[in-house]
């Protein structure tokens, strides 16, 4: 039986005229989210394969280039590891040699029959040094080289031997001016520069050098040297890439004067937002979505939604139910995309699956946009990564433009995934005649103002961090929300469990007494999200109720309310007031207080809150 591993490395790539060692180092630092577990490094120089390769952040790495330089040389491939498979050590860090120390590989996600070729290559002569399932690959590899005409079809004969889902790239003494790389259901996107060529695991890593960039397919082989590239498939057929122009720069990807890539991102968020809604409102407040290329007349014959999503994207997918059931009256469920094929779900030409990934490339997404279509039904992909997997096998897109994210606790691509599926839902009831012009006027305009309300919620943030530094002992945090307010109470939880390691969960206002309720202690810290007292005024007597419930048991009552609502003030030890927006837009202004809680809070506690613990940004296998 197949064995699935989490895995979410960095790989670089890279052939030109530059210092390879400088050019890969640099855009490992870009790639780091994608796993801090170990990094390497090897280029190709007049004796052979050099390679350096550390346990723990890039900055290891970086100590041993700095005491022992590798020799500068045109050509090298460059790793930054999320373990999985062996501990994180020197010996399992990525490249792996052949055993002649002639060729080195890097390796991104799974290879499930490693067991099978492990015994085969060992029964050969072949001696493993690691216990990784990439070294498999590195000795396969070297194999098929013996018997083929080049790292090209040493390559495409190696991967139809491989199952699972993997990004390879390889570097050969005896082909010094050129790098091999495949992919299969793992991301490999190529830079096309001036008399260079990169090859990476995200655009980040070669943006400073091109914005020029090209994707693959599926189950593709390319050969990259300075001057192009040339794209097979696994059984040597010609292939071809899609090139795209990266629509942000280098600057977009660095710190800009912050401590934080999480703070940097979090004040991001208006123009994260605003950007996203750019272009898709005409002038008379209509809205025009491009790359949704399911015909109108195709939108109309929907009769059910199913939104799959993993994460902080599966808290958008929640709130979009709501907007989207209101908005258009079509049933509208929420799966998570790790147990939605698994449950037999049903799905027909009439159902509509959104999947909602801000790297593109989420596994469990991936396949649950694969059954879908399987079953016939249409998909919508809603993403942040142009040229990335999901997107490209989906029937449409809407992308989010929110820009690079590298802190791996996601926040502005939350905020932009939430005006995604607003824009979607609004248009969706347009289409169908749900609305009247005038109306669907009055939500675009109410949306064109979120970004300026976000604004002001980030100009009153201070209390919130002193609040968060106060708190930094607490055992347990619980975040309490009704309607639209449940998701953001979930994402809350989550934002604190990644970032401070603590005990933190949402629950639904309504649920406490079925249960929850049992938790509450004297000062245990409640934070709840309060419904508008305009917009659904039984919910807030409601919500009222729940905070006296707690306050009567202990509780230590923190209340996200909107500005003028007096009626939570005697329940409440500590208020955060936000603008007062209309109710389904309410998450884009209640999460942001959440986020800078959780940073501000993991921050005191001493922990890195841009690369924390046993995360990574994109979970690119099952």
């Amino acid at each position: 039986m197949p064995v699935a591993y989490v895995d979410m490395c960095g790989i670089v790539g890279y052939v030109g005229g530059q210092d390879a060692t400088e050019v890969i180092v640099e855009g490992l630092r870009r790639l780091e989210y994608r796993g801090y577990d170990s990094a390497g490094v090897a280029v190709i120089a007049s004796d052979g394969v050099q390679s350096r390769k550390r346990a723990g952040k890039l900055a290891n790495l970086e100590k041993a280039l700095a005491e022992s330089p590798l020799p500068e040389t045109t050509v090298g491939i460059g790793h930054t590891r999320w373990a999985t498979h062996g501990a994180p050590n020197d010996v399992n860090a990525h490249p792996h040699l052949s055993e002649d120390g002639r060729l080195a590989v890097i390796h991104n996600g799974i290879i499930e029959n490693f067991a099978e070729l492990r015994d085969q290559l060992s029964s050969g002569g072949v001696r493993f040094l690691s216990e990784t399932d990439t070294e498999v690959a590195a000795h396969l590899l070297a194999v098929e080289l013996r018997d083929s005409a080049d790292l090209t079809e040493a390559m495409q004969r190696t991967c139809q031997q491989l199952r699972g889902a993997f990004t390879l790239v390889a570097a050969s003494a005896d082909d010094p001016d050129t790098l091999v790389g495949a992919r299969r259901n793992s991301p490999l996107v190529v830079g096309l520069g001036e008399g260079e060529t990169f090859l990476a695991s995200d655009v980040s890593a070669f943006i400073a050098h091109t914005r020029s960039a090209m994707e693959l397919g599926q189950d593709q082989v390319i050969t990259i040297t300075r001057d192009g590239v040339e794209i097979t498939d696994f059984e040597g057929g010609p292939a071809k890439g899609e090139q795209f122009e990266v629509t942000w720069d280098a600057s977009a990807a660095e710190k800009g004067g912050y401590d934080l890539f999480m703070l940097k991102e979090i004040a991001e968020q208006p123009k994260a937002v605003a950007d996203t809604l750019l272009g898709r409102i005409s002038e008379d407040n209509q809205l025009v979505l491009d790359g949704l290329t399911i015909s109108d007349a195709e939108l109309r014959e929907i009769d059910k939604i199913v939104v799959a999503a993993c994460g902080t994207a599966y808290h958008a997918g929640l709130v979009a139910k709501y907007a989207i059931e209101h908005w258009t009256r079509i049933p509208v469920e929420v799966e998570l995309a790790s147990e939605f094929r698994y449950r037999d779900p049903i799905l027909n030409r009439q159902t509509l699956v959104v999947a909602i990934s801000q790297s593109g490339e989420t596994m469990d997404t991936l396949m649950a946009v694969r059954h879908a279509r399987e079953q016939g039904s249409r998909v919508l992909s809603i993403c942040n990564t142009q040229g990335s997997t999901i997107p490209r096998e989906s029937d449409a897109a809407l992308y989010t433009y929110a820009g690079p994210e590298i802190a791996v606790a996601s926040t502005k691509a939350f905020l932009t995934q939430l005006v995604a599926t607003q824009l979607f839902g609004m248009y969706l009831a347009q289409v169908r005649g749900n609305f009247f012009g005038d109306e669907i006027r009055g939500l675009v305009s109410d949306l064109a103002s979120m970004p300026n309300k976000i604004d002001l919620v980030l100009d009153t943030m201070d209390p919130v961090r002193e609040l968060a530094r106060g708190l930094k002992d607490a055992r347990s945090v619980l975040f309490l929300g009704r309607h639209v307010g449940y998701p953001v109470a979930l994402e809350g939880a989550l934002k604190l469990k990644e970032l401070a390691y603590m005990h933190a969960e949402g629950f639904p206002a309504g649920e406490l007494k079925h249960g929850p309720i049992a938790l509450i202690e004297d000062g245990l810290p409640v934070i709840c999200v309060m419904p508008s007292p305009k917009g659904r005024s039984v919910l807030h007597e409601k919500m009222i109720s729940n905070l006296q419930e707690i306050r009567a048991r202990g509780a230590f009552t923190i209340v996200i309310a909107e500005e003028g609502d007096e009626g939570v003030v005697p329940y409440a030890n500590e208020i955060i007031t936000v603008p007062a927006v209309p109710t389904l837009m309410q998450p884009l202004v209640t999460t942001v207080p959440l986020q800078v809680f959780a940073c501000e809070l993991a921050t005191a506690k001493g922990h890195d809150v841009d690369q924390p613990r046993n995360l990574a940004k994109s979970v690119t296998v099952e």
